[in-house]
């Protein structure tokens, strides 16, 4: 079977980790800090939203990439997939923009995240299950 829905989300993420990624290189180098963050919050802020970003991204991608192979409706898919990307992008802005603090991107980003992660691996269970 063809998995080209999950490979599209798979795609878009990984441009979306390199960017995340050439944030902190970029800061790296105006900063000259080779490694850690020496302190500076705008670098530790670009590291948490990258690394954020990668912690949660093989739940999410393989859950959805398993569900695409066990049979499930490209739409649903598509909703599924499209819902982890916004939550991705609103989760990185909330940090950026909360400075680390409270920012409603960034709340809503999490429980997005959460909420598609959960309702993938329930999928998942119940197509599993003959559901």
């Amino acid at each position: 079977m063809i998995a080209s829905v999950s490979g599209l989300y798979i795609g878009l993420t990984a441009i979306m980790a390199i960017y995340f990624s050439l944030r902190v290189v970029k800061l790296r180098k105006g900063l000259n800090i080779g490694i850690g963050n020496d302190g500076n919050q705008d670098l530790i802020l670009a590291d948490r939203v990258h690394a954020n970003l990668i912690e949660n991204a093989p739940f999410a991608l393989l859950l959805i990439l398993v569900a695409e192979v066990n049979g499930l409706s490209a739409p649903f898919l598509h909703l599924f997939g499209s819902l982890w990307l916004f939550a991705r992008l609103l989760h990185a802005i909330g940090l950026t923009q909360g400075k680390g603090g409270y920012h409603i991107g960034r709340f809503w980003g999490v429980l997005t995240t959460w909420i598609v992660i959960i309702s993938l691996a329930v999928v998942n269970i119940g197509l599993f299950l003959g559901l």
